[in-house]
């Protein structure tokens, strides 16, 4: 028979929290500008190419925008000020997918 643990705390995640953390990171459908602010005026900060992942901090409406997966006014935060349409990230919503920034 197996010695029991003493004194170890086991960490437990709540359900479905794996999950939803995963769910939490967007592929870039097309080539994109990472913007300083949520606008085409805001200084170009970085660039994505289509194909890799993205993960929402926040999200918040700005300037609208038409790319490939519609037309939007949402842009997601991706880092501390960097900025890309929504319009550009599929997150299989119209709406907003993360809290508001």
């Amino acid at each position: 028979m197996a010695p029991e643990a003493v004194g170890t705390v086991e960490a437990i995640e709540p359900e479905g929290a794996v999950e939803e953390a995963a769910a939490r990171s967007y592929p870039i459908v097309a080539d994109v500008n990472v913007r300083s602010g949520p606008g085409t005026s805001y200084r170009k900060v970085g660039r994505l190419s289509a194909g890799s992942r993205v993960t929402i901090a926040c999200q918040k409406p700005g300037e609208t925008v038409t790319g490939p997966t519609g037309t939007s006014k949402i842009w997601d935060r991706i880092g501390s000020g960097r900025y890309v349409s929504d319009t550009y990230v599929r997150t299989g919503s119209s709406g907003y997918v993360a809290p508001r920034c």
